[in-house]
């Protein structure tokens, strides 16, 4: 009994840090198993997760706890990365400074949980989470690589905005495998894999692709599925949109669009949609309980944000559908990337 009440005392304490409003907390019992979760009296059963920020201050990733309301407490870091001779990238490290990508998957190929990185300035790597000791793959592949995902054969997508493609390498071969089969997109930024339709979804410049990997692991190959064009959408991320198998969160330089599936179309009457469709978003994705996290590059703000050492880059990350905001002074982000391990 007592080492429930400090179980419950410290969801107390984080609930109450993370600001939320209208929660209950419900003990399940199941045989001799007991565990205790949050519910908003609003939303379903609240799973959330840690969220990995792709810091271009400190030129590292890190993972960051949104239930801690000042993000300047070190108590709020949770883990951080950055290639060094220490943990196998010596090679790599020229390759970096500009970190992009930071994603989380389960893997049965590696038999571990892995993430995914990616630079600007070059590099894509997987590495193995929460260890971030070595190198499972890892490649200089240039054309400032912006969205890194992993396919269940153990190869990885990326996309690389300036080199302008989708590229599937053969990472399930060996660890500094360059084999790779393309897709020409222009101004590509993301990558989500679909495992229900069996679709690598992508976005660039002026359109929105799903792309059909074939071929075998060893050599695969990439082929437009379904695809739709759209004027100036300057797209910037694609994510799922947990809880509904059928939509996609799209990131465009002016708003934030839902992609249908099954309609090969975009929405904006989406719940939140007047406050989560903004200009300057660079990334965005939703928790488990419903709640939308972003990224909006701090020029586009009014009032303008705090991070000035790029016009890309903010100082915080946005929640809605529970409103707050995180900040880290002097800190540099691109991306907030929810770290959900499971595809949709």
């Amino acid at each position: 009994m007592n080492e429930r009440k400090k179980i419950v005392s410290r969801l107390r304490h984080m609930q109450l840090a993370a600001g939320f409003a209208l929660t209950v907390l419900i003990l399940f019992l199941v045989g001799d198993h007991q565990s205790l979760r949050w519910v908003d009296a609003s939303s379903s059963l609240q799973e959330d997760y840690d969220i990995a920020m792709s810091d271009q201050a400190s030129q590292k990733i890190l993972v960051m706890d949104p239930g801690v309301s000042d993000w300047n407490d070190p108590s709020a870091v949770k883990w951080t990365w950055a290639p060094s001779a220490s943990n196998g990238f010596a090679e790599f490290t020229a390759n970096w400074g500009l970190p992009t990508e930071a994603r989380i998957r389960n893997s049965d190929f590696f038999g571990t949980q892995v993430m995914l990185v990616t630079d600007s300035r070059g590099l894509a790597a997987i590495i193995p989470y929460p260890a971030g000791d070595f190198k499972l793959w890892a490649a200089n592949v240039g054309g400032n690589p912006h969205s890194a995902e992993l396919l269940p054969n153990g190869n990885i997508a990326v996309a690389a905005s300036t080199g302008g493609w989708v590229r599937i390498y053969t990472s399930s071969q060996r660890c500094h495998s360059t084999k790779y089969a393309e897709y020409r997109l222009e101004s590509a930024h993301g990558v989500s894999w679909d495992p229900h339709n069996e679709i690598l979804w992508s976005l660039g410049n002026g359109a929105i692709v799903g792309l059909k990997v074939g071929g075998t692991a060893a050599n695969p190959t990439l082929t437009e599925h379904v695809r739709l064009d759209v004027a100036r959408l300057n797209g910037h991320d694609i994510q799922p949109v947990y809880g509904d198998l059928d939509r996609m969160w799209v990131a465009s330089g002016g708003k934030v669009y839902q992609y249908v599936k099954s309609t090969n179309s975009l929405d904006l009457t989406y719940t939140g949609a007047g406050e989560i469709s903004r200009v300057g978003v660079k990334a965005v994705g939703n928790q488990s309980s419903g709640q939308v996290v972003q990224t909006v590059a701090d020029v586009a703000k009014n009032p303008v944000g705090g991070c000035t050492l790029y016009t890309w880059c903010t100082d915080s990350a946005d929640f809605f559908l529970l409103s707050a905001t995180r900040t880290k002074t002097g800190a540099a982000f691109y991306k907030a990337r929810i770290m959900n391990p499971n595809y949709q």
